[in-house]
This record gives C-alpha cells, sequence and structure tokens, in this order.
C-alpha cells in the first residue's frame, strides 16, 4: 500500500528574469544553502553567454533544457525472481528535474578555471545539442531502445 502523494511545491520565480525555471535551476545549482552564490553564478553564466553567442542568454538556456530533457527513461521491474530494465515514457516534471541535474552535473565536470564558465559552455554546448548532458540523455535513450522488448512489463 503506497502513501499518500507529496504535496506540490511551487517555486517563486528568481529576482533577475522573473522565472520559475531559472529559480528552480538555481536551486539545483545551490550546495550548502548558499543561495546568493549559486544565482551569482547563474547570472554570470548568462552573461557570458550573451557575450559568446550574441543571443539572449535566457532564451540559449531555456533551448538547452529543452534539448537535455529525456523522453523515454529504463525502470527495474521484478517479475518472477528475473529484474527487466523496463522502457517507460518520463514524466513531464521529471524530464525538467532530470535536465537540470544532468546539466549541472556535467558543467561541474568540466575542466574550465571557474563554475560559471563551466555552466555557460555546458549551456552553450547543450542548446546545439552537443556536450555532456546530452551524451547523459543519448545514453538513457539507447537504454530504453536496448530494453523495448521488455516493454510489454510495463505497469
Amino acid at each position: 500500500m503506497r502513501r499518500r502523494r507529496a504535496p506540490e511545491r511551487h517555486v517563486a520565480p528568481d529576482p533577475k528574469y522573473g522565472s520559475v525555471l531559472a529559480a528552480k535551476f538555481i536551486n539545483n545549482l545551490m550546495w550548502d544553502g548558499k543561495k546568493s552564490l549559486a544565482q551569482k553564478i547563474f547570472y554570470q553564466a548568462i552573461e557570458l553567454i550573451e557575450k559568446k553567442t550574441g543571443e539572449d542568454g535566457m532564451k540559449v538556456f531555456e533551448r538547452a533544457i529543452e534539448n537535455v530533457k529525456p523522453r523515454v527513461e529504463v525502470r527495474p521491474r521484478r517479475v518472477g525472481g528475473a529484474t527487466y530494465q523496463v522502457p517507460v515514457e518520463v514524466r513531464p516534471k521529471r524530464q525538467l528535474s532530470l535536465a537540470i541535474k544532468w546539466i549541472i552535473k556535467a558543467a561541474r565536470g568540466r575542466s574550465e578555471r571557474r563554475m560559471y564558465e563551466r555552466l555557460a559552455n555546458e549551456l552553450i554546448e547543450a542548446s546545439k545539442g552537443t556536450g555532456a548532458a546530452m551524451k547523459i540523455k543519448d545514453n538513457t535513450h539507447r537504454m530504453a531502445e536496448a530494453n523495448k522488448v521488455f516493454a510489454h512489463f510495463k505497469w
């Protein structure tokens, strides 16, 4: 028996752009409750994107998130003693949170000197459909494609 669903938390939009998506991204970027530092890193990254690409930084950011969102993923399902990796469609909220987490993880793994540079470059690459975050998405899709034969175990 499952418990009741967790209540949905609403995030206040970020102060500079008034975007809920940016606020969620900043919250995921934050470490040890240092929100002002996370905001500074995010806003510097957006400014750097505008300098490098000549486009609106928020547009590039939104395109990057949209590109990295996974459509399908595999979830383990036990059937008669065996565990199968069953491909399932990803709910929209989970798509967003996975995309944000993957971009931040990829940015942290980069070799640039400052975090805002890493983040800016990762967002630029993701908006073009390349980069480490896109690789994670492609691997997820490839896993789902490879395990398509177990799709009938969906629940």
